[in-house]
């Protein structure tokens, strides 16, 4: 008789190593303050400009009672106020797709990047699409836009959500195109193509831990901290290789692991030198904290100073966003 297999007996609490981490990530006083935002956060959503007029919609919003609160640094975006996720997905204006939910943190990597109409566009690792949406509304579906994603499951998913969004519906001078395939693959495809290169990258998810709910947090640890920042290296390197010369690319994350953050920037430029440029970040409205220049006493590249870290709140999620130009 085959013994029965065990599931691992996940942590009710955030693990001691990652809370000791973010004391010498941000400070003993600082760490206090962020360890009160793992929580649910409010439902935020986008409004899709490529479907729908942020005012009409604002309109069936009041009409079916709804109360959202603007937000000061990004004119589509909104935070929903008294009531629940589900109530709004049932709304029409939910399922044609002309709103879409999204943290607001996601929201920041494309308005740093700016895509605009003409512009070649890359977005690496695209699923599930909300950074991708963004960027074809503001390109106003004229350009090119190539998406891509290697996981078969989350690539169905970004084809779906594409559909949705209008994304992926025939335009005139609109070249949009879906792809799966490793990021090396498709980038020596592409190679110094790309005015415009977007990598959201695969990492740990802290920022978007909760506590008290142990799926969040239960598999965290430093060794795969470690591995995911191998492979980070190889898309920034992948994505790099598809730029041209004057483009901008951006790197973006959602969990505050220098190893993965600041870190990954440092050996990136130590790597490139003079070709790579790193732009400063400011977006007024959001809490930021100082990149990390020094960890685990290693100096890190003095360009990384100009990266946005954005400090999590009850209401954002923390996130890492670096702007790099091509010499």
């Amino acid at each position: 008789m085959a013994k029965k297999k065990h599931s691992k007996k996940l942590p009710k609490t955030l693990p001691v190593n990652f809370v000791n981490r973010l004391e010498s990530i941000y400070g003993r006083t600082l760490k206090e303050e962020i360890l009160k935002t793992f929580v649910d956060k409010p439902t935020t959503f986008r409004v899709n400009t490529l479907r729908a007029d942020r005012s009409k919609i604002l309109e069936v919003l009041r009409e079916h009672h709804f109360s959202v609160e603007k937000v000061g640094w990004y004119e589509d975006a909104f935070i929903l106020k008294n009531k629940s996720k589900r109530e709004l997905t049932d709304l029409d204006i939910y399922k044609e797709g002309f709103i879409y939910i999204q943290s607001l943190a996601s929201m920041v990597p494309p308005l740093v990047l700016n895509p605009v109409p003409g512009d070649k566009v890359l977005d690496l690792t695209a699923a599930p699409g909300s950074k991708t949406s963004q960027m074809a509304a503001f390109m106003k579906k004229n350009g090119e836009l190539v998406a891509n994603d290697l996981n078969k499951v989350r690539f169905f998913r970004l084809k779906a959500n594409m559909e949705i969004l209008g994304v992926s519906e025939p335009f005139e001078g609109w070249d949009f195109h879906l792809r799966m395939e490793d990021a090396s693959v498709l980038t020596t495809e592409y190679a110094e193509y790309f005015d415009k290169v977007l990598l959201d990258v695969p990492c740990s998810g802290e920022a978007r831990f909760i506590e008290g709910y142990p799926k969040s947090y239960g598999y965290w640890s430093e060794k795969k901290i470690k591995a995911l920042g191998y492979r980070q290296q190889k898309i920034l390197f992948s994505g790099w290789s598809a730029l041209k010369k004057g483009g901008s690319m951006v790197y973006s994350t959602c969990t505050l692991a220098p190893e993965e953050n600041e870190v990954r920037i440092s050996k990136f430029l130590d790597r490139v030198g003079e070709e790579a440029m790193i732009e400063s970040i400011s977006v007024k409205g959001l809490k930021v904290a100082k990149p990390v220049m020094e960890w685990k006493e290693k100096k890190l590249h003095k360009e990384v100073a100009k990266t946005l870290r954005i400090l999590p709140t009850n209401q954002i999620e923390g996130f890492f966003v670096a702007k790099i130009t091509k010499r």
